[in-house]
């Protein structure tokens, strides 16, 4: 069974994200900040990682590139529906340069998810 962390600051994402995932048969832990997430990755490592980019404490983007440092071999998910502080700019694209496998825009379909996490997956 693989390990997914979901990491987001969102509590909605957050439940529907694992309520999803579970009955798909995942090992689901959470986190509310890239902080939290990243002591809670290097205390049981994932499989997957999904991550939103926007958050207090540490941001997805710095996350990412600690995640790839910690292990170079993890998956990564980043998504994003943009920041109201910086409209325009290329989130997700940076979040791929980082060292995202794959990227979702919010807000997203239960399907669209899916098929990217049975992809991240393998």
């Amino acid at each position: 069974m693989s390990r997914i962390l979901i990491i987001d600051d969102d509590e909605a994402v957050l439940s529907v994200l694992k309520d999803m995932l579970l009955r798909e048969g995942y090992d689901v832990a959470e986190a509310r900040d890239g902080v939290e997430g990243l002591r809670s990755f290097r205390s049981r490592p994932a499989d997957l990682v999904i991550t939103d980019i926007y958050m207090p404490e540490k941001e997805g983007l710095e996350l990412i590139r600690d995640l790839r440092v910690a292990s170079a071999g993890i998956r990564i998910i980043a998504m994003s529906g943009g920041s109201p502080a910086a409209p325009g700019f290329p989130t997700l694209t940076v979040a791929d340069k980082l060292g995202a496998d794959y990227t979702i825009e919010k807000p997203f379909t239960q399907k669209e998810m899916l098929c990217l996490v049975r992809r991240a997956l393998g």
